[in-house]
């Protein structure tokens, strides 16, 4: 039974992990980096580094990262704005004032 629960351990720790495993070159990619590299890439017009940043997680994985991206990018901007976020987003979308 405990052979069970180290192996279903070791398996958790091995998706947490950031630090290399012995043969490995670098940690791998979170999904925030994955983000973060992907929408640059995307404004940037790199079509071949958006593919290789959608290629470090999961599809899901990396919706949720640009998700979490656009929202705070919209609160810093409406931060520093000083307007509401709502305004900020439709403003960015060019939609009409709500």
């Amino acid at each position: 039974m405990w052979g069970r629960f180290r192996k279903a351990g070791g398996r958790v720790a091995d998706v947490l992990r950031t630090e290399p495993k012995s043969g490995e070159e670098r940690r791998p990619h979170n999904l925030f980096e994955a983000a973060a590299t992907y929408v640059t890439a995307c404004t940037e017009d790199d079509q071949e580094r958006a593919e290789e940043a959608a290629g470090w997680v999961s599809p899901e994985a990396l919706s949720f990262g640009v998700n979490e991206l656009a929202c705070r990018a919209v609160i810093a901007l409406a931060r520093e704005r000083g307007r509401s976020p709502e305004a900020v987003a439709r403003d960015l979308l060019g939609l009409p004032a709500a």
